[in-house]
């Protein structure tokens, strides 16, 4: 079989960046476009969510630069990943800002694109699929089902304080969507999940942990709302995990498709996740 051929697909510029979503980490959910730009890029600066495999796609000779973000460990700022992108589009090099997921989607990917405009570097977004979208496919758990729900809302578990974000109307959220897809939501999960029992939210509605997810290492923690920190705790569920609260979680038990491995709230103090 001849390799594929990226006939016609744009050549990124010396001088340009490129800001592309690397998806929740099965390298067959990159796009074309990714695939181009790892194929061309002088230097890529990934963040931590990016699959070694995906890495593995870039040109020989491309420079990697690690400038993951992570909760409560040492982690750049912001500001500086967003000058060095600047930094290195002034030395002339093809610029791949890659991330897991999608740049738009809770990948402050806004806000290194406004830092481009203000430095006059040209840029190209490359979108990717969102963890809370593709992972919970890899889990068996569509966001959305006809006769279960028309609405979903996605939030962040945290804001650039690090803390639940205040600017969330809960009661709304918890009112008003059947389905909540939670990114970053593990440190504050006792917290959320308080804000919505308080609003109204059933103990025993379905939720589920998805940790790792579309990657080798994916499992899945089904519980419920009124379980969920402890169960987590129990399990030892850590970041990076998507969150997801609805009915559509019960869909699971005959859509996990994938076979993942699945962590039972009953026993979730004798397992790991």
């Amino acid at each position: 079989m001849r390799d594929f051929s990226f006939d016609g697909l744009p050549l990124m510029a010396p001088g340009a960046v490129w800001l592309v979503g690397a998806g929740p980490g099965d390298p067959g959910l990159l796009t074309l476009h990714a695939v181009n730009a790892l194929r061309q890029a002088d230097v890529i600066v990934h963040d931590a969510l990016v699959d070694a495999a995906c890495l593995s796609l870039a040109r020989p000779g491309a420079v990697l630069e690690f400038a993951g973000k992570r909760g409560g460990k040492p982690s750049p700022k912001q500001r500086d990943i967003s000058l060095r992108l600047v930094a290195l589009a002034r030395e002339g090099k093809r610029v791949l800002r890659l991330k897991g997921g999608d740049p738009f989607v809770f990948g402050r990917g806004g806000e290194e694109a406004l830092v481009l405009v203000e430095h006059g570097i040209p840029f190209r977004v490359v979108p990717g699929i969102t963890a809370g979208i593709g992972g919970l496919a890899y889990a068996g758990i569509p966001v959305t089902h006809r006769d279960i729900t028309h609405v979903v809302t996605f939030l962040t578990g945290h804001d650039s304080s690090g803390l639940v974000p205040d600017r969330v109307d809960w009661a709304s959220v918890a009112k008003g969507s059947p389905v909540i897809v939670m990114y970053m939501a593990m440190k504050h999960i006792s917290e959320i999940t308080a804000n919505l029992l308080a609003a109204g939210r059933a103990p025993d509605e379905p939720l589920a942990f998805v940790s790792n997810a579309a990657t080798s290492r994916q499992s899945v923690l089904e519980t419920t709302l009124g379980r969920a920190a402890a169960d987590a705790a129990s399990a030892g569920v850590s970041p990076p995990a998507i969150v997801v609260l609805g009915e559509v979680v019960r869909l699971r038990s005959v859509l996990d498709w994938l076979g993942s491995a699945q962590i039972d709230s009953a026993s979730a103090g004798d397992c790991t996740a």
